[in-house]
């Protein structure tokens, strides 16, 4: 018979490079409806070092990535171990682990996350999903988003579900059908800024207030051709290294003017996607709900109501809906959506390793 409860630690890391995200839920299953209770959550900063690296993997050689892999699952392993001693955590029916995004190149068919080896189970002497994008890649999909069926089976109440981290991505029923795509570097472009000036993040978005908008940069940011595209769509690294920094780069301007422009165009192309329904309750995620900047520059773009939810929720929710990905992979249920992704069929993505 099919459990109905999972304690179940899910482990994520974004392109914000915040560092590494831990959360210990319980998941129960009942009356055809998925229920968490999130029991401990807390994020795990990179030390410069590992900061740095994984800020530049697109630049390395594949034997450089395969051993950048394998330190990086070391490093993973030893984090999720002292976790679980940290909250003296008996009971674990599962790990489910995201991995860092090195490579995505979903045209190409390629999308590679490391920290996704069998020595993490080996290492953490537990049961282990993980690599969850590489099977959807192979299928014709995007490999991501993947959190939307999370948004789906979760968070069903909200007309839109919205994260701002390294970019922003959104989730929504049309139809019947749940649609997701990526649509445009927030934290990825703004943290790259203000790392150049020594800081980690805008805090509160107080820097951006204080810069002017321009124009012209404005207006070629938001001509990319990406933003005119149909979903599904993804956006990793690669692209903003390609389309975002050189463009900016090129007008020589001063960070806090950098900031103000950048700030109006995550809004107006956010914006953009949230306009179509009426009072729309849109649920808003991510390191990016404390730009306080931003979200005010959103809300004055949109009539829709902007809610934000306890601290652990806009934090870890990406860990915890990979935590529940991991979950339907060992029930051997759909996990992944053909209708968010392009993949030729919705499938049970991830890889299931044994200590």
């Amino acid at each position: 018979m099919t459990k109905s409860n999972y304690k179940v630690i899910g482990v994520m890391s974004g392109t914000s490079l915040d560092g590494v995200d831990l959360i210990y839920v319980d998941f129960t299953y009942r009356k055809n409806k998925w229920y968490f209770d999130i029991l401990q959550a807390e994020t795990i900063k990179y030390t410069n070092q590992w900061h740095d690296l994984l800020g530049r993997l697109v630049a390395f050689s594949s034997n450089e990535l395969k051993q950048i892999d394998i330190a990086y699952t070391q490093f993973l392993s030893k984090v999720i171990k002292d976790f679980i001693s940290k909250y003296k955590i008996l009971d674990i029916d599962v790990i489910c682990s995201h991995g860092h995004t090195a490579l995505h190149q979903p045209e190409n068919g390629i999308t590679y996350q490391i920290g996704n080896l069998k020595d993490l189970s080996k290492l953490t002497q537990n049961r282990v999903v993980c690599d969850f994008r590489k099977q959807d890649v192979e299928l014709g999909g995007q490999g991501a988003p993947l959190v939307p069926i999370g948004d789906a089976l979760l968070f069903s109440e909200y007309d839109y579900c919205l994260n701002l981290g390294g970019f922003a991505n959104i989730s929504t029923d049309i139809n019947g059908k749940r649609i997701a795509y990526d649509v445009c570097p927030v934290n990825i472009v703004l943290n790259h800024y203000m790392n150049k000036i020594g800081k980690e993040y805008d805090d509160k978005g107080n820097l951006a207030t204080t810069g002017k908008i321009k124009d012209k940069l404005f207006s070629e940011l938001n001509a990319l051709s990406f933003y005119s595209q149909d979903y599904p769509k993804s956006l990793g690294l690669e692209w903003v290294k390609e389309n975002i920094f050189p463009r900016i780069d090129a007008y020589n301007l001063n960070v806090k003017d950098i900031l103000r422009t950048f700030v109006a165009h995550i809004a107006f192309q956010i914006s953009n996607e949230i306009r179509d329904k009426q009072d729309a309750r849109v649920l808003i995620t991510g390191g990016g709900t404390y730009n306080d900047f931003l979200i005010s520059e959103i809300k004055k773009q949109t009539k829709s109501t902007l809610i934000i939810p306890e601290i652990n929720l806009i934090e870890f929710k990406e860990a915890l809906i990979f935590g529940l990905l991991g979950v339907l992979k060992i029930r051997n249920e759909i996990n992944c959506l053909a209708s968010v992704t392009g993949a030729n069929r919705d499938h049970s993505s991830g890889k299931i390793y044994l200590p």
